[in-house]
């Protein structure tokens, strides 16, 4: 029996997504959450969609290892536990890889040393991918373990981009420079708007708008990312959630001395009560956009101050491709928020950007163009799918070590 199928492990520091998927055609074959881990109150969310049946568990899981048997438990019931001969290996999504990995890396104990390395630099995520790694190994040692790393696909960038304009050697002894993230969505959609348009990536150059709750932009030239939004850390680039983009350095230095905050509270508020819901008190655009239509003067500067920033960011990227074939917009607000994908391009006719109106107000699944048909750079929604980028760069690994 052939070993086709790859589970996906994606581990927060309390949480643990998975999704398996059988590699012969992509398909998914399970799919769950478990959340709180470590809490009386942990709960577990299973959907075996060969069924189409969910089911949910909730009481105490202590720690990581718990999570991962019960969800191995979970797809046991469903006929595809861990001890399948059909399972091929185990994906997990790691935050951070530096300089060092640019490619999917196959886990031994040399690169679980150098992801620890790494902490000081993703030290909320990092520890937590290694704590699902760990957990995996011990559960399967026999099998394929594959790091897919967020930052790989923006090794790329020349380092006239990565670089930041303090002293080298600073910067090199503590790893200070642009490293981007959520490269697996921008690796995956980038790819999937080449497809839309009917070329190979290596013809188009795109410009990626990941509009989730983190936000993050791309300048991708022939299938190479050249230049991103996000930095050192998720905290540059544009306004999210919670997070507030680009910001002057000496903001800081001023909260610190003027305002008499420690770096944690300063940290703290960038990350985690600034950007939208620092703006209007919502994170939410569904809920930002229905307090606009009621007359929201704080959440109507809201939307405009991030719109505002998309904006910049598509022409920074206009002027550093030169030549652009299409604008992607992914993740919740980029799939779903018509009104900021006509925001974002409003005024940018001398760029050749325009979004038909009918187009962009269509609710679909499946990637689509939304601009006109004469329009000179095409406008693409192109549903991003982390998961199945993480099983597909896994399973050509695997095969390509066998």
């Amino acid at each position: 029996m052939a070993a086709t199928r790859v589970l996906v492990l994606n581990s927060g520091s309390s949480s643990l997504k998975y999704q398996l998927l059988d590699m012969r055609d992509a398909a998914r074959l399970a799919a769950g959450l478990v959340e709180r881990i470590g809490e009386q109150t942990s709960r577990l969310r299973h959907t075996c969609l060969t069924s189409a049946e969910t089911r949910e568990h909730t009481g105490p899981i202590a720690d990581h290892d718990a999570a991962l048997k019960a969800v191995a438990a979970e797809l046991g019931r469903d006929g595809l536990g861990l001890d399948s001969p059909e399972l091929a290996a185990i994906g997990h999504r790691v935050v951070h890889g530096g300089l060092f990995f640019t490619e999917p890396t196959v886990i031994d104990d040399a690169v679980i040393a150098e992801i620890e390395r790494l902490v000081p630099v993703a030290p909320l995520h990092n520890p937590a991918n290694l704590t699902g790694i760990r957990t995996a190994r011990a559960l399967r040692p026999d099998l394929p373990q594959v790091a897919v790393f967020d930052t790989a696909f923006h090794t790329t960038m020349p380092e006239s981009a990565a670089r930041y304009a303090i002293d080298p050697k600073i910067a090199d002894r503590h790893r200070i420079r642009r490293y981007g993230f959520h490269g697996t969505s921008h690796a995956y959609v980038s790819r999937e708007t080449a497809r839309l348009l009917g070329k190979d990536p290596s013809e188009v150059n795109v410009i990626v708008l990941h509009l989730g709750n983190g936000a993050s932009a791309s300048a991708v030239e022939k299938g190479r990312c050249v230049d991103t939004s996000m930095g050192m850390t998720p905290l540059e680039g544009l306004v999210m959630g919670t997070r507030s983009g680009d910001l002057d350095p000496a903001v800081i230095f001023h909260l610190a001395r003027v305002g008499g905050m420690s770096m944690d509270e300063i940290d703290t508020l960038l990350n985690k009560r600034s950007g939208l819901f620092g703006l209007c008190g919502d994170n939410d655009m569904r809920e930002i956009r229905r307090r606009i239509d009621e007359g929201d003067e704080e959440a109507a500067l809201a939307f405009d101050i991030y719109i505002h920033r998309l904006k910049k960011y598509i022409g920074a990227y206009f002027a550093v491709l030169g030549t652009v074939d299409a604008i992607a917009f992914t993740a919740g607000v980029g799939e779903n928020a018509v009104p900021v994908r006509e925001a974002a391009l409003t005024g940018l006719d001398g760029l050749g950007l325009a979004v038909d109106p009918e187009l962009n107000a269509m609710r679909a699944d499946e990637a689509r163009l939304i601009s006109p048909k004469d329009a000179r750079v095409a406008v693409a929604v192109v549903p991003t799918d982390e998961e199945l980028e993480i099983a597909t760069q896994t399973y050509a690994l695997v095969g390509k070590n066998n």
